[in-house]
């Protein structure tokens, strides 16, 4: 039997300081850059997640030493041509897409085949859409069921850089392009759709040779070969995407008030933040700063008394990505008709999430028109659930269960959610944070 959730109560009104777990993005590239980089470097506050686990795991099996002292995780980088490449090696990204792309451009250059192995949910996901451009590098890759893993890659000693149209609006491609670009003698060139850029962020900090124009719809980045990256010491920021559970829970509860410390709030990841305001919601910036190339601040959410619908202007959805799934809750209880589009990019996660979204609004009794890449969302201003509902054979997606979660606190009814275990891929603590919303 699936380890499940009972909620049965509807939250009542709060008035909460917290924070959130560390930046899985910005853990996960941490682990990865520390490294490849010459020395000790130290990092606090990192996501102790499975996906950032796996990182971690990988990099040991590259030849790479990781020690953890208390709060504090030490690595012990080799330097860029510091991995060792044994025979007959695999390696496991588990769920982590981030990790399962970028880490293949970290190891274009392996003289022995490697494999790449994920688990049931990674294994349906594209990763042609990363091998395709990788393999332009002169590395070589063989994938299983056409463009899923497992795969085998068969990395080159002579890397040749090329140019690179990136129009998905994928980080993780990119960051893989320019993660083997490093290795890779000459000049590779990306034209990028806007995503994060947490990788160009790190390598400007390091002063590495990745040069960025920022264009209104693109950027252009050039990467040179690398020699060497200093040591990277981090305390990891706050996670938008976990904060964005808590901002919902926030703007769908009556007379509440919640503050959220030292949240990334990097210009690439606050498309939440911008919808929400479009929507009514009240939302205020505090202390901002910036750290290490990244925007940090505090954030305020006082619930508003009405909720407008939007039509969602696509240039907000890869900055909100990972955010749909919530933000579809506020476009519930939002007065009138909401529109989101151009979101084929949302069935390229851990579960189909666009199907998902409009699944469990339906449960809830929203009516819905989707298509592949869009929904409507008919609002219902006064919606309260007063019935059971069951939220299971989601794939393990984390943003199904925490949404799931959010969902039944704030409407009320019984909801049964499956698969309790599945927040551990990003967001371990988020039923812990959630209990302090109860005292």
């Amino acid at each position: 039997m699936s380890y499940s959730l009972i909620i049965k109560e509807q939250l009542k009104q709060f008035n909460k300081t917290i924070i959130v777990s560390g930046d899985k993005s910005l853990s996960i590239r941490w682990v990865l850059f520390s490294s490849i980089a010459n020395g000790i470097s130290k990092a606090q506050n990192l996501l102790m997640s499975e996906d950032v686990l796996a990182a971690i795991d990988i990099i040991k099996k590259l030849g790479i030493k990781v020690i953890f002292n208390k709060n504090i995780c030490k690595i012990y980088g080799e330097g860029i041509n510091g991995y060792k490449y044994k025979k007959n090696l695999t390696l496991n990204a588990k769920n982590s897409g981030t990790l399962g792309r970028i880490i293949l451009g970290l190891i274009i250059n392996t003289p022995n085949p490697i494999k790449l192995i994920g688990d049931d949910s990674l294994s349906k996901r594209d990763f042609k859409r990363v091998t395709e451009p990788l393999s332009k590098f002169g590395a070589s890759f063989k994938l299983s069921k056409k463009k899923k893993l497992p795969l085998i890659i068969r990395g080159s000693n002579n890397l040749r850089p090329f140019k690179y149209l990136e129009n998905k609006g994928s980080a993780q491609c990119k960051s893989a392009v320019i993660f083997g670009a490093m290795r890779t003698e000459g000049t590779t060139i990306i034209k990028a759709k806007k995503s994060r850029n947490h990788t160009e962020l790190l390598c400007k900090y390091l002063k590495l040779p990745v040069k960025v124009k920022n264009k209104k719809n693109y950027d252009l980045i050039k990467v040179k070969k690398v020699s060497k990256i200093r040591s990277l010491n981090y305390k990891i920021p706050s996670d938008i995407s976990s904060a964005s559970f808590f901002i919902v829970l926030t703007a769908l509860s009556k007379n509440s008030k919640l503050i959220i410390k030292n949240v990334n709030i990097n210009p690439s990841r606050v498309g939440i933040l911008i919808i929400l305001k479009k929507m009514g919601v009240k939302i205020k910036l505090k202390n901002i700063r910036i750290y290490k190339g990244e925007k940090i601040s505090d954030i305020l959410i006082i619930s508003p008394k009405k909720l407008n619908s939007i039509n969602c202007p696509k240039n907000l959805n890869s900055g909100s990505i990972d955010e749909f799934l919530i933000i579809f809750l506020v476009a519930a209880k939002a007065n009138g008709i909401s529109y989101f589009k151009d979101l084929a990019e949302l069935n390229q996660k851990e579960s189909p999430r666009l199907q998902w979204g409009a699944r469990i609004l339906k449960m809830m009794g929203i009516k819905t028109i989707t298509t592949n890449d869009s929904i409507k969302i008919f609002g219902n201003q006064n919606l309260k659930i007063n019935k059971k509902i069951v939220i299971k054979n989601y794939q393990k997606d984390h943003r199904v269960f925490m949404t799931s979660v959010i969902a039944a606190l704030a409407f009320g009814g019984e909801w049964h959610i499956h698969d309790k275990d599945s927040i551990n891929t990003s967001f371990p603590s988020f039923l812990k944070i959630l209990d302090k919303f109860k005292k």
